[in-house]
């Protein structure tokens, strides 16, 4: 007999886990569905100095006293926090834990970051210590809860108990870093991904194949994953299917995620266009493709009378600047502007005239978009800055979850961005991007985009988790009247041009490269 110990997220208590723990002593398990000290009916139990070891060693005790030859641990939410500081000092008495939609927290990290309002992330910061009067955060009202996870999946009522039975969740349990030995680290796992909330086992395998360092331990053998097309609450929204996939879990089952040693991964395979090389510039993180017939001395160095007579090909050239996607860690090689999709689009445009530009910015994780940000903008005013370029007719691409970086210029377009494209993107932060500022939603800026021209190329294999923002984005854009073209690649899949090497595949890049020129010559 198994023993499921079932730990909530912020804000909620052991009965979130009801149904669930039902079904599970209906088919024979024993399970514990656990109140942690300062939420739900044990709520004014808790005091200034809760954190996050209180609630460790709530679990402690319970599994010291659990009679049963197995023990599995599941967090949800927060919750995984406590599991995962809990099973680090019992690792002979866990069999397995499940993050039921649940992060990887690691040694030092803070549930903090699960907060999803920046002004509250920033006061919790800076408290000065446990006696503080404001120890207690509270619960969000009914209408935001969708900001700490998606709601898909829950009717209306249930959504109502979940809101009015929240409670305020006590400071230090968010502020405390996770404090672990590496005990943890060699207990089997099991992913449980809700789909809704912008989780998938196709963005596990895609996160894997980047090369990222921190996801290879997904790889692992006594790793599993399981999906579920529901919200961030599934024990509500589906609690029969979460207690047979905890049953399937205990027993080892689940999708494995392949290590991709032996294949080249996606983004690594061959542009989908045989193109000839270009002249390429390296100026720090910023490569320049420039044309054959670009001359050395341009009309931008001659006076205006003789500038007058010459032709377009002695006069400096538009640009197409090109932005990846991400996070990226840092120690992943090739960086992305040597990925050859984007060495791709680079010489693609270089030889029809115009000057391809990619770069390597710094969205290394989700809380680093703003950062991300700032390298495009400089080397935006690199790119204008340089004799070569046309400072005036400039577009910017973006490129999957680049698509967020799009919000700056969509919402107060200057008047040198001529248009602005987008392949694949993701328009909205997924709901479980809680770190991502709200100022980076495209989906709310297009409304402020006047009729800058908009080239937005979709995949019909697309994630449905980027899928739905999309059509947010084409929703709002309807609304306002936005100038939007859109590109569609039949059969294509997310960051289709290295992996779709199919003749609509290659029609629809150059259907969108054209369009996209047409704009900056116009």
């Amino acid at each position: 007999m198994t023993a499921f110990i079932l730990v909530a997220g912020a804000h909620t208590g052991g009965w979130i886990w009801q149904a669930v723990a039902d079904r599970l002593r209906e088919s024979g398990e024993q399970a514990y569905p656990v109140t942690l000290t300062g939420t739900g009916e044990r709520r004014h139990e808790a005091g200034p100095d809760t954190d996050l070891e209180t609630h460790i060693h709530d679990l402690l005790r319970l599994i010291d006293r659990v009679d049963a030859a197995e023990v599995v641990l599941v967090g949800h939410c927060y919750g995984i926090y406590p599991v995962l500081g809990a099973a680090d000092r019992r690792p002979e008495r866990i069999a397995r834990i499940v993050h039921m939609d649940a992060g990887m927290p690691q040694h030092g990290d803070q549930a903090l970051t699960l907060v999803p309002d920046q002004a509250v992330r920033d006061r919790l910061l800076h408290r000065a210590g446990p006696g503080e009067a404001d120890w207690r955060i509270p619960p969000p009202p009914l209408e935001e809860w969708q900001r700490w996870g998606s709601v898909a999946g829950l009717t209306p009522a249930v959504l109502a108990r979940l809101a009015g039975d929240a409670v305020p969740q006590p400071a230090g349990t968010l502020t405390q870093p996770l404090r672990l030995s590496g005990a943890v680290s060699e207990l089997p796992k099991t992913g449980v991904l809700c789909t809704a909330n912008g989780s998938s086992i196709a963005m596990v395998q895609a996160l894997v194949g980047l090369g990222d360092p921190r996801f290879q331990v997904l790889t692992d053998p006594r790793v599993s994953f399981f999906e579920l097309d529901t919200g961030h609450w599934p024990m509500l929204s589906c609690p029969d299917e979460v207690a047979e996939i905890l049953v399937r879990a205990a027993a080892g089952e689940g999708h494995r995620v392949a290590a991709t040693v032996d294949e080249q991964p996606a983004h690594l395979r061959p542009f989908l266009m045989d193109v000839p090389e270009r002249h390429r510039e390296r100026v720090g993180r910023v490569d320049l493709y420039l044309p054959d017939d670009l001359p050395d001395h341009l009309a931008d160095h001659l006076p205006d009378d003789l500038a007058d007579d010459l032709t377009e090909a002695d006069r400096p050239r538009p640009a197409v600047v090109f932005v990846h996607g991400g996070p990226i860690h840092p120690d992943v090689r090739p960086t992305p502007r040597d990925w050859p999709g984007f060495v791709g689009y680079g010489r693609y445009v270089a030889g029809r005239g115009a000057v391809g530009v990619t770069l390597d910015h710094r969205l290394h994780d989700l809380a680093d978009y703003a950062r991300a940000a700032e390298d495009l903008a400089e080397a935006v005013d690199l790119v204008r800055a340089d004799p070569r370029v046309d400072g005036d007719r400039v577009a910017l691409w973006f490129f999957s979850s680049g698509g967020l970086l799009s919000a700056d210029w969509l919402a107060a377009p200057p008047p040198w961005l001529r248009c602005v494209a987008a392949s694949y993107p993701i328009l909205a932060p997924l709901p479980n991007w809680g770190l991502v500022d709200s100022r980076f939603r495209p989906a709310d800026a297009v409304r402020t985009a006047g009729r800058l021209p908009i080239v937005l190329t979709r995949v019909e294999l697309e994630r449905a988790e980027i899928a739905v923002t999309v059509e947010e984005f084409l929703a709002a854009a309807k609304e306002c009247d936005a100038d939007v073209e859109v590109i569609d690649v039949p059969l294509g899949h997310h960051g289709f041009e290295t992996v779709d090497h199919t003749e609509q595949a290659r029609h629809a890049v150059d259907h969108a490269v054209r369009s996209v020129l047409g704009h900056l010559r116009r």
